[in-house]
């Protein structure tokens, strides 16, 4: 008599297979049964997780679109207006054209900026530098810390009157324009340092990448002839494009979104004459100062169309620069 455990079915082409065997099969009855039965306790697990999208992302998203739509403001019941909100954003709000442009300075320039010195960092790190597992941890440590309220305090004093940065200039005989956060020629530059010096999560990326490159190529150019220079702009750079492409994506839609450093260093005001007054700081103040939530909503989903249109003319440019093996 077979015992229990040893008890076969038939497998393709009648060879006797175990059941156990034989529920690992992909064209078997016991294996459509184990994905049916297994199918729904799966669903089970992660519904926690839709249940929050659907709650805190989905309804959210929708209803801001629906109040875009609305004159809202929180203390009356919301009236639709239909898509005025959206022409008193296009023709009757100089203010928020003057934050968009605000932000897109700050996005055209701190992005190269933040990538160039993350790359270069990376690169050095490559190069086979001691206790590099150190300086990666310190080199990674300003992007844990720069987005929080306290490093954005703390950024304010360094460029104040009497901050650091004066004292420093005041070594070389300089004298600087007093406080840099207060001076609407200087104010947004300071915040553009701030953003620059959290280089950590690209340089990460960057250093991965660069573990990951081929070496083949390399060996071929250094064979060829070709300096550390040339195999760098010839060889290097392109393979690496791909997590350039990634990186760069991710930080010019950060950088759209930025809000605390600004907040924080102008006392939430926008700096003088709006030198600091982003755009997502213009829609906290238009819909939690104000407390017009309708057209707060409108202004948020017109961010939100601007950087999916960025973001389609990275992947547009893409093709033209992007290495694809």
């Amino acid at each position: 008599m077979r015992a229990a455990g040893t008890r076969r079915a038939a497998g393709e082409g009648g060879v006797a297979l175990p059941v156990s065997a034989a529920a690992r099969e992909p064209g078997s009855k016991l294996a459509r049964l184990n994905r049916g039965r297994h199918g729904w306790s799966n669903y089970i697990f992660i519904l926690p997780w839709f249940v929050g999208l659907a709650a805190l992302t989905v309804g959210p998203l929708l209803s801001s679109l629906a109040l875009s739509f609305t004159d809202f403001r929180l203390s009356s019941t919301p009236q639709v207006v239909g898509v005025d909100n959206y022409t008193r954003l296009l023709t009757a709000d100089p203010r928020a054209v003057a934050a968009l442009l605000v932000t897109v300075i700050y996005v055209v320039v701190s992005v190269p900026l933040t990538l160039l010195v993350a790359l270069s960092l990376a690169l050095a790190l490559n190069s086979g530098v001691r206790f590099v597992g150190v300086f990666r941890s310190m080199f990674y440590l300003p992007s844990l810390l720069g987005g929080s309220v306290a490093i954005a305090v703390l950024w304010r004093q360094v460029f104040g009157a009497e901050g650091l940065f004066n004292d420093f200039l005041g070594i070389f005989g300089v004298a600087g324009p007093g406080s840099w956060v207060s001076d609407p020629d200087t104010s947004l530059s300071t915040i553009i340092v701030l953003h620059a010096w959290q280089f950590g999560s690209p340089m990460v990326i960057f250093l991965a990448g660069l573990k990951q490159l081929p070496r083949e190529p390399l060996e071929a150019a250094e064979i060829d002839g070709a300096g550390s220079l040339r195999r760098l702009w010839s060889v290097t750079l392109p393979l690496l494009t791909p997590v350039i492409f990634f990186a760069l994506v991710m930080q010019v839609i950060g950088s759209f979104a930025a809000f605390t450093p600004a907040y924080v260093v102008s006392n939430g005001t926008g700096g003088p004459i709006d030198s600091l007054l982003f755009y997502s700081l213009y829609i906290y103040e238009v819909g939690f100062v104000n407390f017009q939530m309708g057209y707060a909503s409108a202004l948020a989903w017109t961010l939100l169309v601007i950087i999916a249109a960025s973001t389609s003319l990275l992947f547009w440019s893409s093709k033209k620069w992007v290495y694809e093996p």
